[in-house]
């Protein structure tokens, strides 16, 4: 199958801010400005932030947090983690937002949860959910339930 996503709206309060924000905590280059876009180019997708006054049409609009998982290589992780530790950015385990100061090692991999300032939820892993099955040491909990009935 050919069907590749291309690109998606973020609502940001400065979508400038936003897109230099993720570009920079990425290593990836500074965003394109498109008419009322900052465009992050991440691989085949971009990221194109746009302020939310503008995007839902009204002075008083609220931002919808979302959720947004990037995979990455070990080495990216890395790099990631270092800038969001080095801008004292707050960073969870889970996206439940409980086990803070912690990443986890889901699937036999990283992962690691944070916001962005505009509430949107940001996740880096190094493996895909499940890509571990349910032998690893640490399977991801969507999966858990599988592997309890796998023992039963």
């Amino acid at each position: 199958m050919s069907i590749k996503l291309n690109h998606t709206i973020i609502a940001a309060h400065d979508h400038k801010a936003s897109a230099i924000f993720l570009a920079e905590l990425f290593g990836l280059p500074a965003p394109a400005m498109m008419g009322p876009f900052a465009a992050v180019q991440i691989g085949d997708t971009s990221l194109d932030y746009m302020d939310v006054r503008e995007y839902r049409g009204t002075e008083d609009a609220e931002i919808a947090s979302q959720h947004y998982a990037f995979l990455v290589t070990e080495e990216e992780f890395d790099a990631i983690f270092g800038r969001i530790r080095a801008r004292r950015l707050a960073y969870w385990a889970d996206p439940y937002r409980r086990e803070r100061d912690r990443i986890n090692q889901w699937d036999g991999g990283r992962g690691v949860y944070f916001e962005d300032f505009n509430g949107h939820l940001l996740e880096i892993i190094t493996r895909p959910y499940g890509s571990g099955g349910t032998t690893t040491s640490q399977v991801h909990p969507l999966f858990a339930a599988e592997r309890e009935a796998q023992k039963a």
